[in-house]
């Protein structure tokens, strides 16, 4: 799920926040929808658009159930690892790295992101294009828009959604994702999609939903636009030294490796960390007794594409599995 600022992902609220919410909006949608089709045809969008993708639609009841549901657990990182870096995504990937290397490549020398990265981010998404959601977006997004959490924010995302209909990229029944409107095999929001998605197949369309040349192509962009710097690590696992400031290891503060060096931090092999000058975080997200690693700016570029740490570490693993 994608957001338009630069990164994608959609933060959910509060479950307190959800709870404040009445069940439906006090609009009632029809009277809602005849506005939003104003304002549609007021920013552009051809009133062929409008008519075809706002007609005949009704909120969405499993949506709004998810939009609610809260989890009733947090998950550790190492429990979240062992999901998600785990058989058979590793697998998986090795044969999605080994059937796709041409275009893989292809695309590491058009945006200098490593394929590595940009396969794993695959994976983690959608299990390389395997599970992309099959919820209309018009309707979920229409959903979420009208019921007034977050309406601004949804509103905007439908308007946007119309917009890539208006241009022809994917046709009204094939344009679906997840319940909060993510879409296609990188999962972007509509306005990740206009602001990152490209034509790499060169086919006119920018289709991230068939194309795996314009799926791959288009996680390649995002990272290159989130500044990903080619040849430079993501990170590796590190050891952290008896006594180490553990709030240090945010994950965020960038000091030169060998400065943590200098902290006692070392390989996760025991060997010294060296003199590098990287600019270097240090992340230990289950605290002193977890795993902690070293990560690099690319981390930070992987964590625009979602603002999460587990998120960063376990894509940052799975990359360096999936080439095997």
């Amino acid at each position: 799920m994608h957001t338009t600022r630069p990164t994608r992902r959609l933060l959910l609220g509060a479950a307190a926040a959800a709870a404040a919410w009445p069940a439906r909006a006090a609009v009632p949608f029809e009277t809602w929808l005849v506005e939003l089709r104003a304002e549609a045809r007021r920013q552009g969008i051809s009133a062929a658009t409008v008519q075809r993708a706002l007609s005949g639609i009704a909120p969405i009841p499993r949506v709004i159930e998810l939009d609610r549901r809260q989890p009733e657990t947090r998950l550790t990182w190492a429990q979240y690892r062992d999901r998600v870096v785990a058989e058979p995504r590793i697998g998986n990937g090795r044969a999605a790295f080994a059937e796709n290397r041409a275009l893989l490549a292809a695309v590491e020398e058009r945006f200098g992101v490593s394929a590595r990265a940009v396969t794993a981010i695959w994976g983690v998404e959608t299990n390389y294009g395997t599970t992309t959601g099959g919820f209309p977006v018009i309707q979920a997004l229409a959903t979420l828009a009208h019921d007034g959490r977050r309406a601004a924010f949804f509103r905007g995302e439908l308007l946007n959604a119309l917009r890539i209909l208006d241009q022809g990229h994917i046709a009204l029944s094939r344009m679906t994702g997840s319940w909060a409107g993510a879409m296609g095999q990188p999962q972007f929001m509509p306005g990740s999609f206009l602001a990152y998605a490209v034509d790499f197949d060169g086919d006119g369309r920018r289709d991230i939903w068939d194309s795996r040349a314009d799926a791959l192509g288009s996680i390649g962009n995002y990272l290159a636009r989130a500044n990903w710097r080619p040849g430079e690590p993501w990170g590796a696992e590190v050891r952290l030294p008896p006594g180490f400031d553990i709030g240090l290891a945010d994950g965020r503060t960038m000091r030169p490796m060998a400065a943590w060096g200098a902290m006692g931090v070392r390989r996760a092999d025991g060997r010294p960390l060296g003199e590098s000058q990287i600019p270097t975080a240090i992340a230990a997200p289950d605290g002193a007794d977890g795993q902690a690693f070293a990560i690099h700016r690319n981390a930070q570029a992987i964590r625009r594409y979602n603002n999460s740490i587990y998120y960063v570490l376990a894509v940052g693993l799975l990359s360096d599995l999936v080439a095997g």
